[in-house]
């Protein structure tokens, strides 16, 4: 055996040297090469097996770039291109100021503010700064030679290949890249919680032109920030739960990971296996337009990661010189704010100038997205402070991952790289280990500082949503520097919420404190989450999901399957039955909707009482539960919504037993009809007929269900009553894995890219993982060489650069 996997070792490897004179589009015969010409440069391998996962070998880490970056660019041109134009600042001189932005890579709502950012970031030399900054601050030489190689790979693509893809086909601003903007790009995902979440209060922050000024309501700004938090963490979350070997049937760890991103743009999952023989080899998911694996396993451990809920960002309260708005008073000397002069070009109009104000704490910022206003007065300012803006990190701490023989190492390369900026880490291993940690770059906000620095505002906002607000008057409320941080201003590792070898680690996106529900992480700073407060129902539903799949033992990959397509809806389970009693219970059988008028609900309770709790394809009811839910969670405050109100001491368990005498049940029961019978939809419907997605005409059922019902298998479909239902997804599950292993020297490993690897519509895999998720069913990981030789599907292209 050993000498067989050498041999296909020794023949992949071989084919990085050949070249023939047929070219990359060519159709090659089963299993063997397409090459092309070449005089020297970077090459890759790259093995393509069923539904269009690349496996990628190379020499070296530019190599392993360029095979990346030309893959992804085959299967995602138009995606990358577009983020590529969003990182250069140039959306609008392409698409105009006023259309909306790129969502995937900033809170931008308009072009404009988006360029006016980006181009700052690369007028100040920011990226730049952080590629020349040595180790371990800085990346290491691997992760450059991949952002280079990745560069590389991508112009190659560009000028052998022809365009197919309607969405940027003969487009202008489809352009050849540099490794400064792949580098770029990495640096836009790492300050996406940070600057990011205020690019608009960035670029639109002036200088007051009165002495007037209103300061912000502390309460209002407290609850905005909470939900704004919370929602976006909903937006794009995951689940995640490693099991340890004393749970599973052959004494070996099991890791699961269903991670929540976009189903469009420059967020999504791309499907691939790198491998630098004797360096690197691993398998998994890579977020478009970054060359390293994201989320994935090797031979000996796999991981997943999930929004957590360290808020990465903090603000300075500036104190202002009377006289000049733009002079702040740090421990009573006066310091002048930086000017960035910012210049973007516009479509069918004059450029655009605009000056940022910097402080030695970041940029001055007026507001958090739309909801969170910081209003610039006469004698007050706010600056924004991100550590992650002195981070490019993240491809070394995945690097790290990829090289890792177990749970230790997985911890280890988090402590020596310090990475990630906005994720937890769950992970599993060969030998029965598990781990979950909320490892990430978080401002270094102590409770003892946040204790004495917070002001007012400050006051109110951090114990209530983590957003803390210091005196940026006094030098003594800097942040400071742990001693094992490897920059200033953020938490060292040792920190950290860990936890270790626990016969579960679970997360879908609320604090550590719960990872597992029977060793609850308590002691750590107000900035990385809360304790002893209610948990979401997607929590609550995966705590018992996960325990009782633990209690049970004896688990193997198929039971992560189960768990994945479960459907349950944790929200059914705890009020369907009631709303269906208290339906019932109107008199009549009628409701009064909204509007009124009066609405026979009869059938719905019917229904109701009839529905499996699943958001299966099949089930009937479901999509009826799931409007009626929305409706009645968005009207009736969660304090009313049930009789027995949260309780610490059982925080899975509760709160439970829906209270139907609220105001708005009998409401939101009437909308629901009435808007389905408006649609044309039956109350009893199959969810499937309703909850699709559309992919060259075809109508694809979409399983799972949305944030409020808990449900693990997470979809947030676009409601479209006139296209019969949902008719797209936003978010959801995306790229998922099941891992685990039987002693062979190959995991065993389960897979599937709910929205499939190409957004072309021309690609013979635009959807044929969608129409797997559709049904259930799941892709088998070929990561040894002989599952790779052995693929039916098998086609091998030799890539490389012509000069």
């Amino acid at each position: 055996m050993h000498i067989r996997l050498r041999r296909f070792t020794l023949m992949a490897v071989a084919l990085l040297t050949a070249a023939t004179a047929l070219p990359a589009a060519a159709a090659p015969a089963q299993g063997r090469p397409e090459r092309h010409p070449s005089h020297g440069g970077l090459s890759a391998v790259i093995r393509y097996t069923e539904y269009g996962v690349a496996h990628i070998l190379a020499r070296g880490y530019a190599d392993l770039g360029f095979g990346t970056g030309w893959a992804q660019a085959a299967d995602q041109v138009c995606t990358l291109a577009d983020g590529f134009v969003t990182v250069r600042g140039e959306r609008a001189r392409h698409f105009g100021a006023d259309a909306p932005s790129d969502p995937a890579l900033s809170s931008a709502a308009r072009n404009l503010s988006s360029d006016l950012y980006f181009r700052g970031v690369r007028e100040a030399g920011t990226v730049e700064r952080l590629l020349a900054t040595p180790e371990p601050a800085g990346p290491s030489r691997a992760a450059k030679d991949l952002m280079r190689g990745f560069a590389a790979g991508y112009n190659a693509w560009l000028r052998q290949n022809r365009i197919t893809d309607p969405a940027c086909r003969n487009a202008s601003w489809v352009r050849p890249v540099t490794t400064l903007d792949v580098a770029a790009r990495g640096y836009a995902l790492a300050v996406l919680g940070g600057q990011g979440r205020g690019v608009d209060g960035i670029t639109a922050a002036q200088p007051p032109t009165t002495s007037t000024g209103v300061a912000p309501d502390a309460e209002r700004t407290a609850r905005a920030a909470r939900e704004l938090f919370a929602a976006e963490s909903a937006d794009m979350g995951s689940n995640a739960v490693a099991f340890s070997g004393a749970t599973t049937a052959g004494g070996r760890g099991l890791l699961l990971g269903n991670p929540h991103y976009p189903w469009q743009g420059g967020r999504r999952f791309w499907q691939s296996q790198q491998t630098i023989p004797g360096h690197l080899n691993v398998s998994g998911g890579s977020l478009l337009g970054t060359a390293t694996i994201s989320i994935g396993h090797n031979a000996h451990v796999a991981w997943s990661h999930t929004v957590a809920t360290g808020v990465t960002l903090n603000l300075h309260q500036l104190t202002l010189d009377p006289a000049d708005p733009t002079v702040y008073v740090v421990d009573g000397r006066r310091e002048r704010m930086t000017q960035r002069h910012v210049t973007v070009a516009v479509k069918d109009g004059p450029a655009v100038t605009r000056t940022q104000w910097w402080t030695r704490y970041g940029p001055v910022v007026t507001s958090l997205g739309a909801t969170v206003p910081l209003p610039w007065t006469s004698t007050t300012a706010y600056a924004l402070s991100d550590p992650n803006a002195a981070n490019l990190r993240a491809s070394d701490t995945a690097l790290g991952f990829g090289r890792a023989r177990g749970t230790d190492d997985v911890l280890a390369a988090l402590r020596r790289t310090q990475g990630l900026p906005w994720v937890n880490t769950i992970a599993a291993d060969s030998a029965g280990h598990t781990l979950f940690t909320q490892s990430q770059v978080l401002p270094r906000l102590t409770d003892e500082l946040t204790g004495r620095c917070s002001t007012p505002l400050g006051q109110v906002t951090y114990p209530s949503s983590g957003l803390a607000v210091l005196d940026g008057s006094r030098g003594d409320c800097a942040l400071g520097r742990d001693t094992d941080a490897v920059q200033p201003g953020m938490f060292g590792p040792g920190r950290m919420p860990v936890l270790r070898d626990a016969p579960y680690a679970e997360n879908s996106n609320d604090s550590a404190w719960l990872a597992n529900a029977e060793r609850p992480l308590t002691g750590y700073e107000r900035v990385f989450g809360n304790i002893g407060t209610a948990r979401s129902l997607r929590t609550r539903g995966a705590l018992q999901d996960v325990a009782a799949m633990a209690g049970r033992g004896r688990l193997t990959v198929r039971d992560l399957q189960a768990q994945q397509f479960a459907n349950r809806a944790p929200a059914g389970d705890l009020a369907a039955a009631d709303a269906a009693r208290g339906c019932a219970a109107l008199p009549g059988g009628t409701a009064t909707g909204s509007d009124g008028r009066a609405v026979d609900v009869s059938e719905a309770c019917r229904v109701l009482g009839s529905w499996d709790r699943t958001m299966d394809t099949s089930s009937r009811g479901a999509l009826l539960f799931d409007r009626f839910w929305r409706k009645l969670t968005a009207t009736v405050p969660a304090a009313r919504l049930w009789k027995v109100p949260f309780s610490a001491a059982d925080p899975v368990g509760t709160p439970h037993t829906l209270d139907t005498t609220a105001p708005g049940f009998a409401t939101a029961l009437a909308d629901t009809v009435a808007e389905l019978r408006a649609a044309g939809i039956a109350p009893d419907s199959r969810l499937g007929a309703h909850q699709v997605v559309v992919r060259n005409g075809q109508r694809i059922a979409v399983p799972g269900g949305t944030e409020s019902l808990g449900v693990w298998n997470k979809i947030e479909p676009v409601w479209d009553p006139a296209g019969g239902g949902y008719a797209e997804v936003s978010t959801g599950s995306s790229y998922i894995q099941a891992v685990g292993w039987d002693g062979s020297s190959c995991p065993v490993a389960r897979t599937l890219l709910s929205y499939s690897q190409s957004s072309n519509p021309r690609s013979a895999h635009l959807a044929d993982q969608t129409r797997l998720f559709s049904g259930e069913r799941w892709v088998t990981s070929r990561f040894c060489e002989r599952d790779i030789w052995s693929s039916p599907a098998l086609r091998v292209v030799v890539v490389r650069e012509r000069r």
